[in-house]
């Protein structure tokens, strides 16, 4: 990864079409420094902390989508990731095993990117396929009156028709200190940290028991998902030791499919053990 020059305001936000308690054991399982706040009806978002724009050589682009993947890896809600710094600002859109694909804006506002980052941005939070799309459109357009910035809040207005309601002050464009001190202001905002492999578990299983998976959650589906989900969860994870460059997201996510593959056999077995 290039070295980025984030002298001036940069910083990430990670947007997930989910309620805070559907999002927080992904999170948690990242192992990075976060805060996680309501951000209108059926959306949560999580702020990176202070220190992570500033690290040298981090490539905000990079990181996020990384964080993205590794956050919707394992579940059924899309996130869309946004950044910005000195050079532009874009996103990344994150859901399930389907390719992780973004679109970039150069500081002047010119787009950097293909279209069919925005149509697959449209198509996995299911937004209106004319609207919106019409919106879309006019941010792939030369515009000399919309800078990087500017093209990242248009975003952000047509996730507003979908229900995205961002705090005050947890805005794109600001440094990573002050989102951070907004969201942290945020009712219902707190911070995610690791809670250790025991109550990661038990947090799991319950998730699972309340969700309407179906014959996703117990059964022959079941224990098929989670040796598979076991199974690529390792084969992350050895790669993640391989590919240093790519080592964080890779390995959480690696981590995610792991722990969740795991969980799956394990919540079948039990629940069957409990039905005899």
């Amino acid at each position: 990864m290039s070295a980025i020059d984030h002298s001036r305001a940069a910083g990430a936000l990670l947007l997930c079409r989910a309620e805070p308690d559907r999002v927080r054991p992904s999170a948690q399982l990242l192992r990075e420094p976060l805060l996680l706040a309501p951000a209108g009806e059926g959306w949560s978002v999580l702020v990176p902390g202070e220190d992570v724009a500033h690290e040298e050589g981090t490539n905000l682009a990079a990181v996020t989508a990384e964080w993205a993947h590794a956050l919707t890896v394992a579940e059924s809600w899309p996130a869309v990731g946004l950044w910005w710094d000195a050079e532009g600002a874009g996103f990344v859109v994150a859901s399930g095993f389907r390719r992780t694909v973004g679109f970039t804006w150069l500081a002047d506002g010119a787009p950097l990117g293909e279209e069919s980052a925005l149509t697959a941005l449209r198509a996995r939070l299911g937004l209106d396929p004319v609207l919106d799309a019409e919106a879309f459109d006019r941010l792939t357009r030369p515009d000399s009156d919309a800078d990087a910035r500017a093209r990242v809040l248009g975003l952000v207005a047509v996730l507003a028709r979908a229900g995205l309601h961002l705090p005050p002050g947890v805005s794109p464009g600001a440094d990573a200190r002050t989102l951070h001190a907004a969201a942290a202001a945020v009712p219902g905002a707190e911070p995610v940290e690791w809670p250790g492999w025991r109550e990661a578990v038990r947090t799991g299983l319950d998730a699972s028991e309340q969700g309407a998976l179906g014959e996703w959650v117990r059964g022959p589906k079941a224990r098929a998902l989670g040796a598979a989900e076991v199974a690529a969860g390792v084969s992350l994870l050895v790669y993640a030791r391989r590919r240093r460059g790519a080592r964080r997201g890779w390995a959480a996510a690696g981590a995610i499919l792991l722990t969740d593959g795991a969980l799956t056999i394990a919540y079948d077995a039990w629940r069957a053990r409990g039905a005899r």
